[in-house]
């Protein structure tokens, strides 16, 4: 991957190639499975389960993303029977709810996505794979601390 020269350390830009890569493969490089839901529609799902009685603007909200974006997930998440609609209006929208199916969709989903980081890190030790849970934590959260001692 190309980076402007002067703009960053080659150490961060190796850091934002890593990252670009891990993206890619997690959202178009997943393999799709018959009945479990692809990487966007499983965050959808999260979201519900995490927000009952959400609307898809929230979730669009949430996501940064328009809320044709949202309805065309949820709408595959609809057919495939993992989410239910409540009683709303089209302003307002609907309140959604994960279904029972649903709820088995998104175990299974994340039991997949766990296997496959099982199986990259095979060959790691508890304690590395600990500390790059630390190290990704404290990425995501660089205002905070989380309990470790930072150099």
């Amino acid at each position: 991957m190309q980076h402007p020269s002067g703009r960053s350390a080659p150490e961060v830009a190796a850091v934002h190639d890593e990252l670009t890569q891990i993206v890619r493969e997690i959202i178009a490089g997943r393999p799709g499975v018959e009945g479990l839901p692809s990487f966007t529609q499983q965050s959808t799902l999260s979201f519900i389960d995490r927000n009952p009685g959400c609307r898809a603007t929230e979730i669009a909200e949430a996501f940064g993303v328009h809320r044709s974006t949202v309805s065309r997930q949820l709408r595959g998440c609809v057919d495939a029977g993992w989410v239910a609609s409540g009683a709303g209006s089209l302003r307002a929208g609907y309140p959604l709810t994960l279904t029972d199916a649903g709820r088995r969709a998104l175990a299974a989903a994340a039991d997949r996505d766990l296997a496959a980081l099982g199986e990259r890190m095979a060959g790691w030790t508890a304690r590395e794979i600990n500390e790059f849970a630390c190290t990704l934590r404290r990425f995501r959260n660089p205002d905070q601390t989380t309990g470790d001692e930072h150099a």
